[in-house]
Order: C-alpha cells, then sequence, then structure tokens
C-alpha cells in the first residue's frame, strides 16, 4: 500500500461505523465501472419470466423449511 493509500485508510478507520460503511461501499462501487442501461429492462424481463413459470406450473418451487434445511446439511454441514 502507498503512504497516501494508508494515510487515507488511516483517517478512514477514525470514522464512525456507519460512515466506514459508506465509504466502503463508494469504494467498491467505484470499482465496479459504468452502470449497464439495460441491466434495469432485463432483470424486469427476467422477473416476469420466473413469474409466469410459476404462475404456470412450469417451474419445480420448494418451501424456504425444505431450503434451508438443504442449506444446512450441504453448505453448513450440519
Amino acid at each position: 500500500m502507498t503512504q497516501p493509500a494508508a494515510a487515507v485508510l488511516a483517517e478512514a478507520l477514525r470514522l464512525d461505523e456507519q460512515a466506514r460503511a459508506e465509504l466502503a461501499a463508494e469504494l467498491l462501487a467505484s470499482l465496479d465501472g459504468p452502470p449497464d442501461p439495460t441491466a434495469d429492462a432485463e432483470w424486469a424481463a427476467e422477473i416476469e419470466r420466473r413469474v409466469a413459470s410459476i404462475e404456470s406450473g412450469a417451474a419445480t418451487v420448494e418451501s424456504w423449511d425444505d431450503v434451508r434445511r438443504r442449506i444446512e446439511r450441504d453448505v453448513l454441514g450440519r
């Protein structure tokens, strides 16, 4: 880490938790590049497709209890 970056970090660490979280979010967002202008429309279309699939009965759905148990077993090893 460069000396200027270390100085900025030291100053940032003096901030309260909320301010540090906001700063971290802004720093991470700055690495993402420009927003995709079509992303919102694409997500809306995907949501509509998924809802239609569920409503038509074409999609297989699981209860949250079943999903949680599978996560606990497969991912958490419980």
